[in-house]
């Protein structure tokens, strides 16, 4: 499931922004069913711009029919009377989404025999201080068993003692639900914590769920500025 609103608040219209011929929800779109991985691959959206650019592209979109905050009670609607179990999250403004991330968030529910793990999702190492003080980059802590412990805006660890080596995880918005837990969250009013911060994944933690996080050395470009714009132009060619 690919949830694509129209609107963005620091980009405009960005999903529709070209990428080389061809607009950027479309393409993540593509990277998305070429992996191989899915029995079947949509676009959830609130847009009829975006809903006809896959229809008339020979893809598969869902009109989403309420208003939602997030994508995953964007998709928590669209699969409600789907025999589905595994739900996976593909951001519309990753054109770069590759097929070995997106094996390893599967994976973790392969392994998971007695069904304990709710959600997967993916975190990169960053060393580069500016992307670690950006808001606009999540970061994410995880315990000894790579499991989320927290995410945040802020720069997590705090560098108190800079004697320690840096160790810093960006949050990929790639995630992997169990369909249960996708279903809780899209009932579960919204806690301080996540209003805070606004980041969707707090609230699984809020209310016990449990996210092993995968971690993987393919950063890809998320679009979020005509910057990205720019560097996902370049790096396509």
């Amino acid at each position: 499931m690919i949830p694509a609103r129209y609107a963005a608040s620091r980009f405009p219209a960005k999903l529709m922004q070209d990428l080389s011929g061809k607009p950027v929800i479309l393409r993540t779109y593509e990277a998305a069913v070429q992996t191989g991985l899915f029995h079947e691959v949509y676009v959830v959206t609130d847009s009829d711009i975006i809903y006809n650019t896959i229809k008339n592209a020979g893809g598969k979109a869902i009109m989403s029919i309420k208003e939602h905050d997030c994508g995953s009670d964007r998709i928590a609607e669209a699969v409600t009377d789907m025999d589905v179990d595994i739900i996976v999250n593909v951001q519309g403004d990753e054109p770069f989404t590759d097929r070995e991330s997106l094996a390893g968030v599967l994976k973790v529910f392969k392994d998971d025999t007695k069904s304990e793990i709710d959600l997967a999702s993916l975190m990169v190492r960053i060393n580069d201080w500016d992307e670690i003080n950006d808001p606009n980059t999540v970061k994410v802590i995880v315990d000894n068993r790579n499991f989320a412990l927290y995410f945040s805006r802020s720069p997590i660890p705090y560098p108190r003692d800079t004697t320690i080596e840096d160790l810093y995880y960006k949050h990929k918005g790639i995630y992997a639900f169990r369909k249960r837990a996708l279903m809780d969250f899209q009932r579960l009013p919204m806690k301080p914590l996540e209003a805070k911060e606004k980041i969707e994944a707090i609230r699984y933690l809020e209310y016990g769920k449990k996210i092993k996080m995968v971690e993987t050395n393919i950063s890809g470009i998320e679009i979020d500025t005509p910057e990205d714009l720019k560097k996902a132009q370049d790096a396509w060619k």
